[in-house]
C-alpha cells in the first residue's frame, strides 16, 4: 500500500463496478478515504465494504448522476460525512452501440444526461467546497471516442468531446483557485459493460485485440492507476491534460 492519496476524501461516480469499482479500490490501496456513488446502492455498498477491509473509510451513496437533485443531495451527505471533498472522479457512463440512423431519440437523451450532464451536475455541486478549501483535483473519465470518434457510438462520442472540451475549460477558470481539472480517456476496457455489447458484437473482441499494438483489452486497474496519478500531487503541474490509458490504440 502506497501513499499517494493519504487521507484524501474521494468521490467516484458509477464506483460500484466495472472501471469506478477498479478507480475506488485503487484509491483505497493509495490512502484514500471514498464516496462510492452509484445508481445501484447495493453495488456501492459492496465496493464500500472492500474500501473497509482495506483499512480506509467508505460511504456508499445512491447516486443517479443524471438527476440534478438527487447529485446535489448526495454530495452534501459526503460533505456533511467526511467534513471535505479533495477529489472528484466523474467515471459513471452508459452507452448503447448502434448506427446513428437507428438510434431513437429517448437513447440519445439517456446518453447525454449520464454521459455529459451527470459530469457538469456532480463537478458544480463539488466546486464550492473546493472552492472555499482552495483546494481540488476532478478526474473526468473521458474516452478515446471523443478523440477520434467511434462507429456506433455517435452521441456518446460528442458528449465524451464535450466533457474533453469542459475540463480545459473548467481547468483555466479554477486553475488560480488551486484545482485541478484533467481528463483520462480509456480505450477498449474489460468491463461489464463492454462484455454486454461485445455479446451483441460476438467477433468485436478479436479484432481490437489484434489492433490494439499491446495486445490485450485495458483492465480497470490500468485506468485506476493513471486516475490516481492525475488525482495525487505526482501531477502537481498538469491541469487542461487529455490521457489515453488504450495501450497504444490511440496515439496523439
Amino acid at each position: 500500500m502506497c501513499d499517494r492519496l493519504k487521507n484524501k476524501v474521494v468521490i467516484v461516480t458509477g464506483g460500484g463496478r466495472g472501471i469506478g469499482k477498479g478507480i475506488v479500490l485503487e484509491i483505497a490501496h493509495e490512502g484514500g478515504d471514498v464516496a462510492v456513488c452509484d445508481i445501484n446502492y447495493e453495488d456501492a455498498q459492496v465496493a464500500a465494504k472492500e474500501v473497509e477491509a482495506l483499512g480506509r473509510k467508505a460511504l456508499p451513496v445512491k447516486m443517479d448522476v443524471s438527476n440534478m437533485a438527487e447529485v446535489n443531495m448526495g454530495i452534501a451527505q459526503i460533505i456533511n460525512h467526511f467534513g471535505r471533498v479533495d477529489v472528484l472522479v466523474n467515471n459513471a457512463g452508459w452507452d448503447k452501440v448502434e448506427p446513428f440512423i437507428q438510434s431513437q431519440p429517448e437513447t440519445w437523451e439517456k446518453i447525454i444526461n449520464i454521459n455529459l450532464k451527470g459530469v457538469i451536475y456532480c463537478t458544480r455541486a463539488v466546486l464550492d467546497n473546493m472552492i472555499a478549501n482552495k483546494y481540488g483535483r476532478i478526474v473526468n473519465i473521458g474516452s478515446d471516442a471523443g478523440r477520434t470518434g467511434s462507429s456506433g457510438e455517435a452521441v456518446y462520442s460528442a458528449c465524451k468531446g464535450g466533457v474533453i472540451a469542459l475540463t480545459k475549460t473548467l481547468a483555466r477558470e479554477l486553475a488560480r483557485k488551486g484545482i485541478r481539472v484533467n481528463t483520462v480517456c480509456p480505450g477498449p476496457t474489460d468491463t461489464p459493460l463492454f462484455s454486454s455489447i461485445a455479446q451483441e458484437n460476438p467477433k468485436l473482441m478479436g479484432a481490437l485485440e489484434k489492433a490494439i499494438p499491446l495486445g490485450r483489452l485495458g483492465k480497470p486497474e490500468d485506468l485506476a492507476k493513471a486516475v490516481v496519478f492525475m488525482a495525487s500531487d505526482y501531477a502537481e503541474f498538469i491541469t487542461g491534460q487529455t490521457l489515453s490509458v488504450s495501450g497504444g490504440l490511440t496515439m496523439m
